[in-house]
């Protein structure tokens, strides 16, 4: 069974650093495109980092600040998070993507959707 699975998630304070990881099983993780995404109170899905023809493309309001990263020998995809701010407080969420002929970092094109961990950026 395909499955995403993220962890990492918590309570930290502006400024802080949290790195998150996507566990993959039930597919071969390397030939696929992992990317983050979040979820705000109140706002749409948006995309965070994707690897996107095997290099990452970031939103611009973490770019700087957020690196993602993969290793393929663990299944796993990391995303680590400096420099955190309020703003930053949302659902993250990974998923594979779906739509092969797109490289934008969107959630429409991506699928598998784990559960998501909770990211809160609080004093």
């Amino acid at each position: 069974q395909l499955r995403l699975v993220e962890s990492g998630g918590g309570l930290v304070q502006p400024g802080g650093s949290l790195r998150l990881s996507c566990a993959g099983s039930g597919f071969t993780f390397g030939s696929y495109d992992i990317g983050w995404f979040r979820r705000a109170p109140g706002k749409e899905r948006e995309g965070v980092a994707c690897m996107t023809i095997g290099s990452p493309n970031y939103a611009d309001s973490v770019k700087g600040r957020f690196t993602i990263s993969r290793d393929n020998g663990k299944n796993t995809v990391y995303l680590q998070m400096n420099s955190l701010k309020p703003e930053d407080t949302a659902v993250y969420y990974c998923a594979k993507r779906t739509s092969l002929d797109q490289t934008t970092c969107v959630p429409s094109y991506f699928g598998s959707w784990g559960q998501g961990t909770q990211v809160t950026v609080s004093s």
